[in-house]
């Protein structure tokens, strides 16, 4: 039997569910879930390894329409991944308003093989759903489609079966031991950016940086220090609180999770930063890794 390997992008609107599904594809806490729009702008790679495939998700900024410097630099990794993806999920809500004009034209323009997959439809009639696969058929005609849950992990199975098939026969791209090409840096700063995005309100969160600026494994704990950005002093204020108890919280919740996440003890220090209009910055930019 040949080897097969390849890159799956997984693509859709901010909040259809894409880091769920990327998540129960990959069965790993990988990419950072939160009820918050707008959460993923890196290309996660998560990479699932059998004896005979290699499958690599990308999973790429929802698609918007750019608004400043940093959502352009998110879409230029959208149009990427539409590029060099062997299979591309469309990862739909099954209550989706169809205000999908520009990602169907991407789609129609692409020659990789597209699956629509429409989620959440625990909450949703089979009726709907059945509506919904009409719709997507005379919308799209996409190779395939999937009605399923993320979040409950149903119907999960058969996409991945469904990718299996069509993958191309290659040679692994990355070690088969390695679960993904981003470094346990990029997965503690995305750690605690969730928890930002969880204790804070509003504008915070979007307004928000986080740089790990040393990562030490020692023999029985491992020390990492980060820095939060934020663009104003009375950001850094409210990242704070009180006698610094926000901060806390923050730190706390983001070292229990990062223990779990590389199983061992973590000694976790966070500094709070002010960077003016950091995301109107292209140095700042490129430092935070948006622009190639």
């Amino acid at each position: 039997m040949s080897h097969k390997a390849g890159f799956v992008s997984i693509i859709g609107k901010p909040n259809a569910g894409k880091s769920t599904l990327m998540n129960a594809l990959v069965g790993e806490k990988m990419s950072i879930i939160t009820p918050k729009a707008q959460t993923t702008r890196h290309r996660i790679m998560g990479i699932v390894n059998d004896e005979d495939h290699q499958i690599i998700f990308s999973d790429t900024p929802g698609v918007i329409v750019p608004k400043y410097t940093l959502q352009e630099s998110m879409m230029s990794f959208v149009e990427g991944s539409l590029i060099d993806a062997d299979i591309i999920l469309f990862v739909t809500d099954i209550h989706e308003k169809y205000d999908e004009n520009d990602v169907l034209d991407k789609l129609r323009k692409t020659a990789s093989p597209v699956a629509v997959l429409i989620n959440k439809i625990d909450k949703s009639s089979e009726e709907e759903v059945r509506e919904k696969i009409e719709f997507w058929k005379e919308k799209l005609n996409p190779e395939a489609i999937f009605a399923m849950s993320a979040l409950l992990g149903y119907n999960v199975p058969p996409i991945l079966s469904y990718i299996k098939e069509r993958l191309p026969v290659h040679p692994p791209y990355y070690e088969k031991d390695e679960l993904t090409d981003k470094s346990m840096r990029f997965f503690v700063s995305e750690i605690i950016r969730e928890k930002i995005f969880k204790l804070y309100d509003k504008e915070i969160p979007y307004s928000t940086e986080v740089v790990v600026t040393s990562y030490k494994e020692e023999p029985k704990i491992t020390r990492i220090a980060a820095e939060i950005i934020v663009e104003r002093d009375s950001q850094k204020n409210i990242l704070i609180g009180k006698a610094g108890a926000m901060i806390k919280k923050v730190g706390t919740y983001a070292r229990q999770d990062i223990e779990e996440f590389i199983d061992g003890k973590v000694f976790l220090e966070l500094f709070v930063k002010v960077i003016p209009d950091w995301r109107t910055k292209k140095n700042h930019l490129k430092r935070f890794g948006y622009e190639d």
